[in-house]
């Protein structure tokens, strides 16, 4: 959990970049890190100083908000998107979510909205499933595309299907270390990153598939093509667990 939240601000609108500022000055844990008019300004800011979360709009010049949150994912796995919009639109809303976004919202959200969706990411909670099954209709739209989504991959093996899956590149690589059988210390030391950030990406990944344990979700990852191990290894997908860790 961070103790202060670094934002960056992507709009090419100067007054409503002003806005945001204003709607989150009284916010402690918040802090307003820098501003981008564009996609591509955005991208040289995150490289100089990767803040911890970017509020984006959908449409933007050049290079659009999904382009955009799909290059970010791609480079900066950890890095959150909230994408904000001015339509309340479940077409919209599905596509963010189909390009990595963490959560989205219309302009119209509350300055305490924002400030809670912030921090819930920031606590590694995974926004957009609890922001969009709030509307039954939204929920039902997108459950209904990722079933077609699903089938389209088993009938075309070479579609590039990182962008639909609700997992993030590094709980991709997470999942591949526990289907090879590798126990959190071995993940940890390979990915460069503490056990207990493992743990986390564990029950990220049980959190965002409705699973119970790991050994569903390789098998998950594994009949939908985000991962590709050999099937003799999804039997040794328990053995590496550590003791201290039952999922």
């Amino acid at each position: 959990m961070y103790s202060t939240i670094n934002v960056l601000i992507v709009d090419d609108h100067p007054l409503f970049r002003q806005g945001i500022r204003w709607a989150l000055s009284n916010e402690r844990d918040i802090k307003i890190a820098n501003e981008a008019s564009s996609a591509e300004e955005a991208l040289e800011m995150i490289a100089e100083r990767e803040p911890d979360v970017v509020l984006t709009d959908l449409h933007l010049p050049g290079m659009d908000g999904l382009d955009f949150t799909r290059t970010v994912r791609r480079q900066y796995p950890s890095l959150g998107i909230v994408m904000l919009s001015m339509y309340e639109s479940d077409e919209y809303a599905f596509n963010a979510l189909s390009a990595g976004a963490a959560a989205y919202y219309s302009k119209e959200v509350s300055p305490q909205q924002l400030a809670n969706v912030l921090r819930r990411f920031a606590r590694g909670e995974y926004v957009i499933n609890d922001v969009m099954f709030d509307d039954p209709r939204i929920a039902e739209r997108i459950l209904t595309q990722f079933r077609g989504l699903h089938a389209g991959i088993i009938a075309e093996p070479d579609l590039d299907i990182s962008v639909f899956s609700p997992l993030s590149d590094r709980e991709i690589e997470v999942l591949e270390h526990i289907a090879a059988g590798s126990a959190n210390k071995d993940i940890a030391d390979s990915l460069g990153i503490s056990t207990q950030t493992v743990k986390n990406h564990i029950s990220s990944i049980l959190r965002k598939l409705s699973l119970n344990d790991r050994t569903q979700a390789v098998l998950y990852a594994l009949r939908r093509g985000w991962i590709d191990t050999p099937a003799a290894t999804t039997d040794t997908a328990t053995a590496g667990a550590d003791d201290d860790d039952h999922q």
